[in-house]
């Protein structure tokens, strides 16, 4: 991913996708590795962040797509492309589980099909900004 990619991109996608407002480019990981964008044929189709802690667990989060591509094939093959990426460079760092937390059934669906299994159910993010 490139560093205009958040101003230039990432925002209108989630605008598009009725976020109630674009994660901050301060709060997203800044090393550079940490954020993948996978693209076809010149056309970016989706990108996700990787957040790495002090214990063995990666937090993958912030998934978005370009929500011009309507081809469903396409962007669910990115998608997977992506999630997959973001856990083979949470692996080459020594991380041994990546946790998430959706909202998106269809996204559900995709980080199964990724080998993610289902863990608490039913639950509400509470987010606080300092």
């Amino acid at each position: 991913m490139k560093e205009e990619d958040y101003e230039n991109t990432l925002v209108q996608w989630w605008t598009d996708w009725r976020w109630p407002e674009p994660p901050k480019k301060e709060n997203l990981p800044h090393n550079g590795t940490c954020g993948l964008m996978v693209s076809e044929n010149g056309v970016d189709i989706c990108a996700g962040f990787l957040f790495l802690t002090n214990s063995k667990t990666a937090w993958v989060e912030y998934i978005i797509s370009n929500i011009e591509v309507k081809d469903r094939a396409t962007r669910n093959e990115a998608i997977d492309r992506l999630i997959n990426g973001l856990s083979v460079l949470a692996k080459d760092q020594g991380y041994t589980n990546i946790f998430t937390s959706l909202q998106s059934v269809p996204l559900m669906k995709r980080y199964e099909s990724c080998g993610y299994i289902k863990g608490s159910v039913g639950c509400t993010e509470m987010v606080k900004i300092l």
